[in-house]
């Protein structure tokens, strides 16, 4: 019923700027005359588990508000704007922060903030006010030539001054989505992506659930594959992080389907394609499922034979052959397989890959086989390579400092040890 007034009635109005899309459910459901069971028969779920949906403020499973919304005929474009932050009301000085974490106590969000010690925590804050309320639009140029100067900051490891210019951007790319037009709402989506790669790895995985999440929500506005693409893959990266692997995998097994739908008729396409594989091979491996894991690396590896040796500058998904290596190098660690982790590694190089991100990131894989297998020398040496490639993805990755402080405390002598805890404990250059 895309034409039905009800979607421009007063009511429908006033739960989309109160910001309840449970209550557009609601709405939806009785103007069709349908019970709880009857919606919940059509969704496969409880009675209950409809009424806890539509008496929520806060979305906790994005998923189930869009089927639910979709059944019971809420237009795309309303629910999203039931979804969206509140537009900015004021100067940035006189509003107040509707974070998640408002009404905690001090202590326990100084130990949320303790994850992320080595990003500056005002600039983390200043994301969860960007969150919480948009700020108003900066106005600074040409957002597209924005956001690629903010993807080639997170190809370099430049992660808090990213954090820093990140809020100005989700302001400006919502401005510009407000034109419903779809090259502008999929531009907001990558930049909710980003967010969510750049959180993610810091530690900050409450705030990359929520990036994540608007990042689907609006890709599936925009209606391009390759935003909705990108979403899902940042949000099951999310899910992994907070032990929900089965729900990663599902995730993205359907998102890879969908890819993989449009037929792959071009390059973009096809590094799509290859880097969900990838994701799917990482996700199984950390499930335990090895099999599934080792098929999933052998068929991205199909999917990436035609690509480019290097990834064009740009593009969404910058996979190439020698980086399905690279991801083989973690399928293996997580398999528990250090050895063929490193063997997996041994023919790559740093000029196999085109930014200083993932140069460092071969450093830092290769780094956690050494150390898995044992040898704190060969581990140090990994690490500083890393850090001579990008020093912010061995000092602000929460996993691989922690392995730079135990080769600081088991293996103080051991050979680029010292060097390599005094590189990453210096202050950062600004």
């Amino acid at each position: 019923m895309p034409g039905d007034p009800l979607w421009n009635s007063a009511k429908a109005r006033e739960l989309v700027v109160r910001r309840q899309p449970g209550g557009l459910v609601r709405l939806g459901r009785e103007h069709r005359g349908w019970t709880l069971a009857e919606l919940g028969g059509h969704l496969g779920c409880s009675a209950a588990t409809v009424s806890r949906m539509e008496r929520r403020v806060r979305v906790t499973d994005l998923t189930l508000i869009h089927r639910a919304a979709s059944t019971v005929g809420v237009p795309r474009h309303v629910l999203v704007s039931s979804l969206a932050p509140p537009a900015s009301s004021g100067p940035a000085g006189t509003r107040v922060s509707a974070s998640p974490h408002a009404e905690e106590d001090p202590m326990r969000r100084r130990s949320l903030l303790a994850a992320t010690a080595t990003v500056p925590a005002a600039t983390l804050l200043g994301m969860d006010r960007a969150l919480a309320d948009t700020p108003p639009p900066t106005g600074r140029g040409a957002l597209g030539a924005r956001v690629a100067s903010a993807r080639e900051l997170y190809d370099k490891g430049a992660h808090a001054q990213l954090l820093g210019l990140l809020p100005g951007l989700l302001a400006d790319g919502h401005a510009a989505a407000s034109s419903r037009r779809e090259l502008d709402q999929a531009q907001l989506s990558s930049v909710y992506s980003l967010s969510t790669a750049l959180l993610s790895k810091v530690g900050s995985y409450e705030q990359a659930r929520l990036t994540a999440d608007r990042a689907r929500t609006w890709a599936e506005v925009s209606g391009s594959p390759l935003a909705a693409a990108a979403a899902s893959r940042e949000l099951a990266i999310v899910l992994r992080h907070q032990r929900r692997g089965e729900e990663a995998q599902t995730l993205m097994e359907s998102a890879a389907a969908r890819v993989e739908a449009t037929g792959l008729r071009t390059d973009a396409a096809s590094s799509a394609y290859a880097q969900m594989l990838c994701t799917l091979a990482y996700t199984a491996a950390r499930g335990g499922r090895r099999a599934e894991a080792l098929a999933m690396v052998e068929e991205a590896r199909r999917a990436a034979h035609r690509l480019p040796v290097i990834a064009p500058a740009g593009r969404l998904f910058p996979i190439s052959p020698a980086a399905v290596d690279l991801y083989a190098v973690g399928v293996h660690w997580a398999l528990g397989d250090a050895g063929a982790a490193l063997e997996a590694g041994r023919n790559l190089r740093p000029e196999h890959f085109p930014t200083a991100e993932r140069k460092a990131r071969l450093g830092t894989d290769m780094a956690r086989a050494w150390w898995a297998w044992g040898r704190p020398e060969q581990t140090a040496r990994a690490l500083l390579d890393a850090h001579r490639a990008s020093p912010g993805e061995v000092r602000d990755r929460p996993v691989i400092r922690g392995i730079v402080t135990e080769l600081a405390q088991r293996h103080p002598r051991a050979a680029g040890v010292r060097e390599l805890h005094a590189a990453v404990s210096a202050p950062e250059r600004t």
